[in-house]
C-alpha cells in the first residue's frame, strides 16, 4: 500500500509539473519571440515559415538603437522616476500600513476601510481635475508631477497590513514596555521582519512605474524628460515598419525589470505566500 500511495504522488507531481512546464512554456514564448525577432531584419520578423532562431544574428540593431532615439536619456529618466516612486511607496505604505495595524486610535477602521476602497476607483474618472490642480501647482513638465502623483498608493497598504497582522501584539507590547517609541519599534522590529512584503511591494511599484506610459505622457511634454515608454511609441509612430529595432528597443527596456525579479524573487514568493496570512 504505501508503495502503491508512493507511486500515485509521484504520477501526480510528474504530471502537474509537465503541465507547468507547458504553461510556462506558453509564457514565456512572446518574449522569446521578441527577443528572437530583435536580432533579424526587418524583412525576416514575419518570414513564413517562421524563423525561430536567426542564422545571421544582426546584432546592429541594438547599437543603431542608441543613435535613432536618446534613448539614455530616456532610460535615465525612468529610472530615476521609478526608483523615487518605489522608495516613497515602501515608505509611505510601511508607515500607515504599521498605524493600521498596530496602533489605537478613532475611527482607524473606517479610515482604513475608505482608503482601502479608493483602490477601485480608476485614476480615469479624476484624472481631469487632478491634471488641472497639479498644473494650478506649477508641476506640469516636471518629474514632481509624476513622484508625487505615484507616491501613495491603497493596494501597497494593504499589502502590508496584511502582513503586519501576522506579527504577534506581544511583540510589539514588550518593546513598548521596554521604553522603545513606535517609530524606533517599526525600524528595529516589525521592518527587519517585513522583507517578504517589501519585496514584493518592491516589484509591483517597481513594474508599473517602469511600465507607465499614460501619466508621463500626460505630465511631461519636454522631450527631455520622457521615460523610455513614451520614447519606444515616437520611435514606433515614426519608424512603424523597423521591426528588429523596434523589437531591440522592447528588448533593452525589459533588462531592468528582469533583473530586478531575479533578484528579489525567493522574497517575492514568500510575500505572495504569507501577506494574505493573519495570526
Amino acid at each position: 500500500m504505501y508503495e502503491l500511495a508512493v507511486t500515485k504522488r509521484r504520477v501526480v507531481f510528474s504530471v502537474v509539473y509537465t503541465l507547468l512546464i507547458i504553461a510556462s512554456m506558453f509564457l514565456l514564448f512572446p518574449f522569446f519571440w521578441m527577443l528572437s525577432s530583435s536580432l533579424k531584419l526587418d524583412q525576416d520578423v514575419f518570414a513564413n515559415p517562421i524563423q525561430w532562431l536567426p542564422s545571421e544574428p544582426v546584432w546592429s540593431n541594438y547599437t543603431n538603437i542608441w543613435t535613432r532615439i536618446p534613448l539614455l536619456t530616456y532610460l535615465r529618466n525612468t529610472s530615476f522616476l521609478t526608483v523615487s516612486v518605489t522608495i516613497l511607496q515602501l515608505l509611505t505604505s510601511s508607515f500607515a500600513a504599521y498605524a493600521f495595524s498596530k496602533l489605537e486610535f478613532k475611527g482607524r477602521n473606517i479610515m482604513f476601510m475608505l482608503y482601502v476602497a479608493s483602490i477601485a476607483v480608476p485614476w480615469q474618472a479624476y484624472m481631469v481635475p487632478q491634471f488641472i490642480m497639479f498644473s494650478t501647482m506649477g508641476l506640469f513638465n516636471t518629474h514632481a508631477s509624476i513622484i508625487i502623483l505615484q507616491a501613495f498608493t491603497a493596494f501597497g497598504v494593504f499589502l502590508m497590513k496584511q502582513f503586519y497582522d501576522s506579527i504577534p501584539n506581544e511583540l510589539i507590547e514588550a518593546a513598548r514596555i521596554d521604553g522603545l517609541s513606535e517609530y524606533r519599534i517599526w525600524r528595529t522590529i516589525v521592518l527587519p521582519l517585513s522583507k517578504p512584503v517589501l519585496a514584493t511591494l518592491t516589484i509591483f511599484a517597481f513594474v508599473f512605474t517602469w511600465n507607465d506610459f499614460l501619466g508621463p505622457r500626460l505630465y511631461l511634454a519636454n522631450q527631455n524628460l520622457w521615460t523610455v515608454q513614451i520614447g519606444m511609441r515616437l520611435f514606433i509612430g515614426q519608424n512603424a515598419t523597423e521591426f528588429g529595432l523596434i523589437m531591440a528597443i522592447a528588448s533593452v527596456s525589459l533588462v531592468p525589470i528582469l533583473i530586478l525579479f531575479l533578484a528579489l524573487q525567493k522574497f517575492f514568493v514568500q510575500g505572495i505566500a504569507t501577506s494574505g496570512l493573519k495570526g
